[in-house]
């Protein structure tokens, strides 16, 4: 193959991989906008969300790699500030760093025994450590209080996410190809 024909290649691979980045950050956007339209959940602290946006994250990260899926959490945190004002910006930034942090730790992991479900875990309990640090550091200890109801919920949301992740896969590995 000539060097234009290689340089080709490569050009398109970024340009397939950009093109993926800006559809799950597109997804990503929309489901925490979906999100904050729906009503507050029954029995849960208030601004508690399923955390659906985090499919899209950890897509990124299986998929494309780690900077990918930090960029979808720092387009992700960024909306929330625009729309929601700093402190939801800072909550998102917070969880979301903390959450990406540890999912790409797991799927480094070659023989991670968690599965689909624990790294979805992982990530929800990760993501409500990080907003309830910042919400620690802009109010007071009393919020701690909400750290098992938290946990407790980030246990469902986790499994839910990671369950949808475990669903997706196939078909976006179909779709996209294994590699992204």
């Amino acid at each position: 193959m000539s060097k234009t024909g290689v340089q080709r290649v490569e050009q398109d691979g970024r340009a397939r991989k950009v093109a993926l980045l800006g559809m799950l950050s597109a997804v990503a956007v929309a489901l925490s906008w979906l999100e904050g339209m729906l009503a507050p959940l029954p029995g849960m602290p208030p601004g508690a969300k399923l955390g659906l946006s985090n499919v899209a994250t950890m897509l990124a990260a299986t998929t494309l790699g780690p900077g990918s899926a930090l960029t979808v959490t720092l387009i992700k945190g960024a909306f929330a500030g625009l729309t929601r004002g700093l402190t939801a910006g800072l909550m998102s930034l917070a969880g979301g760093l903390l959450s990406t942090g540890a999912v790409c730790l797991l799927l480094r992991w070659r023989r991670c025994p968690f599965g689909w479900i624990g790294i979805g875990v992982t990530g929800a309990v990760c993501h409500n450590l990080g907003q309830l640090l910042v919400s620690y550091l802009l109010t007071n200890a009393a919020v701690l209080a909400y750290l098992p109801l938290l946990l407790l919920f980030a246990l469902l949301a986790g499994a839910a996410t990671g369950l949808t992740l475990y669903i997706l896969l196939p078909a976006v590995s179909r779709i996209w190809g294994k590699g992204g």
